[in-house]
């Protein structure tokens, strides 16, 4: 099946929220070399910036940059176009340690909307002005965006959104009881595809449970292994750096991410062998890539030599997963 740019930029952002990084990335590349001339001004920021996301979850800051830039074209957009571009001019700002021109990107991004639903699924401004306005040690300005956007979540009643909300007054809210938060936002994902909130949440939880005064190692580690293992499958290394801070914290030593073989797999043969090692065919993998069937075999037989394994069978453990499907 040929996907339509449409089509390839709405899995793009799908894989994004359930943090597939790699796929997404994938995706979102192979859009914008491939030409989106179909694509209107919404779509495109909104590709860019969802991009720029994904580099900056996994610490390549000199491609988001890239992207940051791009995104300058659409800035003086009206409404939800302008918003988007704002929103993500911001979280770079952010990452870049700019907390003052983050502020102002997050602020013209809640201007340019009109408060409804898109703004809270698809820009949560507020977050990102909450953790600003805490770095400029605005913590009461933080603590009340933070609520502000809880209360629009809840409204919304988006699961994605909610959790997102959650931990974000868990993070900047010093008299919210922390602890509780975090475990309610664990709750609201359950069936959720967002596994990368889903991690950065379970390691704000485990550090919190290190700093209480009566600690509960035990859940404090498997929540940790959980984000490790997921970290490391999607290359996430700023949140497995911190992961393995807390383990080291724990005295726990750091499982290896992969091994030296599975380094050497180039970008397309990762993708799809993460693809056959979650169960799907060589044609499902191929109507996914957009590529041949032949494609697909001659990237697997190379995996398989690569990695020392005689069939997909072996794939689940070789990339770290538990079998296949997860």
């Amino acid at each position: 099946m040929l996907l339509t740019r449409v089509d390839l930029a709405a899995r793009g952002y799908a894989m994004a929220r359930a943090g597939r990084i790699g796929e997404a990335l994938a995706d979102l590349d192979q859009l914008r070399s491939a030409g989106w001339e179909d694509l209107g001004d919404l779509d495109r920021a909104s590709v860019l910036t969802t991009a720029l996301d994904c580099r900056l979850a996994r610490g390549d800051l000199s491609p988001a940059m890239t992207l940051g830039e791009a995104l300058g074209t659409f800035l003086d957009r009206p409404g939800l176009t302008g918003a988007v571009a704002h929103y993500g001019r911001g979280e770079l700002s952010a990452a870049a340690g700019d907390s003052d021109l983050a502020a102002g990107h997050f602020a013209r991004a809640g201007r340019l909307l009109s408060g409804g639903r898109d703004g809270v699924r698809l820009v949560p401004w507020r977050v990102g002005a909450a953790l600003a306005a805490v770095r400029l040690g605005h913590r009461r300005e933080g603590a009340a965006l933070a609520r502000e956007h809880l209360g629009a979540a809840r409204t919304s009643g988006a699961p994605y959104a909610v959790a997102l909300a959650l931990r974000t007054v868990a993070t900047v809210d010093a008299r919210s009881d922390r602890t509780a938060l975090l475990r309610e936002a664990q709750d609201v994902l359950i069936g959720v595809p967002a596994a990368r909130l889903a991690a950065q949440i379970d390691t704000d939880l485990a550090g919190l449970l290190l700093l209480s005064g009566r600690p509960d190692a035990d859940t404090a580690l498997a929540l940790l292994r959980g984000a490790e293992a997921y970290a490391g499958r999607e290359e996430l290394w700023p949140l497995q750096s911190r992961v393995r801070r807390l383990l080291d914290r724990m005295g726990e030593p750091a499982r290896p991410v992969r091994g030296e073989a599975l380094a050497a797999l180039t970008a397309a043969e990762r993708r799809v062998a993460r693809l056959a090692a979650d169960g799907l065919t060589n044609r499902q993998i191929a109507d996914r890539l957009v590529v041949t069937v032949k494609a697909v075999e001659w990237h697997l037989s190379r995996v398989y030599r690569k990695l020392g394994i005689r069939s997909r069978t072996g794939l689940p453990a070789s990339l770290g997963l538990k079998s296949a499907g997860l």
